[in-house]
């Protein structure tokens, strides 16, 4: 979408009627990837080349991969995929710098069966050095709540129960108060903790 202060992009997969106890599986091991993505801590210099494997590593785990890149840069009133960033597992060589935009979409899509994505916006930030380099992270932009009647929550660590709930919990909090009625109905319990 196109607004007056920027460009967005975001992709949410969503439970329609049956969900196999498979698609259940593979959506978990894509918000997996999303999730290991978003909480990267890199020094300067990575480019996103070097950071698209953690967004893979656990569809790779289970022997499954997706056929495009994790990440775009995003542009503001020029194209949604806007280089030179992005996070895939070819191309651009161009490091990470703080204040560029780009997609975390890590996916799955089955030919003739299903398909699923997790995205969010995230730009590059600074981190606080504790250590002997100064690092990069990324700090999220988009708010829209996952759907949790999708995870196989067998598959999932303690820390990532902790992000989903973190992050459902700040997705409220943002916007709670735009909402009212069924709306925020709807809302309070798309991200009630699991």
């Amino acid at each position: 979408a196109q607004y007056m202060d920027g460009t967005t992009d975001i992709t949410r997969t969503i439970k329609v009627g049956e969900v196999s106890e498979e698609q259940k599986a593979m959506f978990t091991r894509v918000l997996q990837g999303h999730i290991a993505l978003d909480q990267a801590r890199f020094p300067r210099g990575t480019a996103g080349i070097q950071l698209d494997v953690l967004a893979r590593m656990p569809l790779w785990q289970a022997g499954y991969n997706y056929d495009h890149g994790t990440g775009h840069g995003v542009g503001h009133f020029l194209s949604v995929h806007e280089g030179p960033q992005r996070i895939a597992p070819k191309g651009s060589m161009v490091a990470l710098q703080p204040g560029m935009v780009l997609s975390n979409e890590p996916g799955y899509y089955r030919e003739d069966g299903f398909g699923i994505r997790c995205e969010n916006l995230v730009v590059v930030t600074e981190l606080e050095q504790v250590g002997e380099l100064p690092m990069l992270g990324f700090e999220r932009l988009t708010y829209v709540p996952f759907d949790t009647r999708l995870i196989d929550r067998s598959l999932l660590s303690p820390a990532e129960f902790r992000w989903i709930n973190e992050y459902h919990v700040e997705v409220f909090r943002r916007l709670s108060p735009l909402l009212e009625g069924e709306d925020l109905a709807w809302l309070e319990q798309a991200t009630s903790l699991i």
